[in-house]
């Protein structure tokens, strides 16, 4: 074994020149992680990422944990080694099919480097090309790496794997801006979407951690991009919130409406035609019924009943002129003043008809129907 690690190393100034550079992590994800000895722990359960038998999983897991045959060493940072076979790493990434065939053979040795992550980091992506499986604890550790190295050496199972990690628990608020930044350079569209949505929709918290400070320094232009979104939600939301006020008012106009031809055509309770019959404690399907029946009352009785002389009976003439605007047959209509108004539309100026007709197709628009019903002729 010594002899094989010397003829590694001899060939590790050659072979490191053929190694492709991945992208490097944000400065608050990356993790320095000591060599440690390599050891199988068979009492903890694999995670699969496809339907891969036991007994074929622990003979390839046998396989890559004894390095039998093995003609590949893969040096990794702080001086750590990883034993692999050609045949099965040239199958599993194309990246790294073309880094073996570069590299020239010492004896039965190839030599190739991994560099940048952590060696335990290497190991477990090696051990997936091996046996498409990883534990549950190495993968919540090293999913960023994992990313990283799923993208340089063009293994996408492994990179759908971390993706859906990340997605379904592992993305948090104090990782997000790393995961972010990875995302948009690993090319995982859907990732950098999820953590984009995240770093609006918690954008307070996220713009006081650890991972948006460093940010700030190694990439200006994307906090400033992601600045300009923040606002531009802003803005979206501000306005979303405009129409649907807007919306309630016309609905409530419109409310308003029905209830006036309702008190004005049948009755309702106390108020109505003069020939009708009210019960009092009469239950009434219009939720606008019972204001606007104080509204009519105080017209009724108000000693000014002047346009801009009292707000409410303002307010009534507004609802008036509005009904009438909305009415089909102002000539048998039952609603007071329809008829007067319907003629004083050709009087009025240009602007106020504009402003008037803008108002009714926007209530009728909100009710999505083209004339009132209780406004049509009986």
């Amino acid at each position: 074994m010594a002899t094989m690690e010397s003829s590694s190393l001899k060939s590790f100034e050659k072979a490191e020149k053929f190694t492709p550079v991945p992208p490097s992590l944000p400065r608050s994800a990356s993790t320095s992680c000591p060599y440690e000895c390599m050891a199988l722990i068979n009492s903890i359960p694999r995670w699969r990422s496809r339907n891969v038998s036991s007994t074929a999983t622990d003979l390839w897991e046998r396989l890559f944990d004894q390095g039998y045959k093995a003609d590949v060493c893969i040096n990794t940072d702080n001086g750590g080694v990883v034993y692999a076979h050609s045949n099965i790493l040239g199958m599993a990434s194309p990246v790294l099919r073309g880094m073996l065939k570069q590299t020239k053979r010492h004896g039965r040795w190839r030599t190739i480097s991994i560099i940048g992550v952590p060696h335990d980091a290497v190991r477990v992506f090696i051990r997936f090309l091996y046996t498409s499986c990883y534990e549950k604890e190495e993968m919540d550790e090293y999913v960023l790496h994992l990313l990283v190295l799923s993208h340089v050496y063009v293994v996408p199972h492994l990179k759908s794997e971390c993706e859906q990690k990340l997605e379904l628990g592992l993305l948090t608020i104090d990782n997000v801006v790393d995961v972010f930044q990875l995302a948009l350079l690993c090319d995982a569209p859907r990732l950098s979407l999820i953590c984009h949505r995240m770093v609006l929709k918690n954008f307070k918290a996220v713009s006081a951690s650890e991972g948006w400070k460093s940010m700030k320094l190694s990439h200006p232009l994307l906090e400033k991009e992601i600045l300009e979104s923040v606002i531009d939600e802003e803005t979206i939301k501000k306005e979303r919130i405009r129409k649907m006020k807007e919306r309630e008012i016309y609905l409530q106009l419109y409310a308003a409406m029905e209830a006036l031809v309702h008190i004005c055509r049948d009755g309702c309770r106390t108020i109505g035609p003069h020939d009708k019959d009210f019960k009092a404690n009469q239950p009434c399907k219009y939720a606008a019924c019972k204001g606007l029946e104080l509204l009519v009352r105080h017209f009724a009785g108000c000693k000014l009943r002047v346009p801009g002389g009292c707000v409410h009976c303002k307010r009534m003439w507004q609802l008036l002129e509005l009904h009438s605007r909305l009415c089909a047959d102002p000539d048998y209509c039952g609603v007071p003043l329809c008829r007067n108004f319907k003629q004083r539309i050709s009087t009025q100026s240009k602007k106020d008809e504009i402003r008037w007709k803008i108002l009714v197709e926007k209530i009728l628009r909100t009710r999505g129907i083209g004339i009132a019903s209780c406004f049509l002729p009986q």
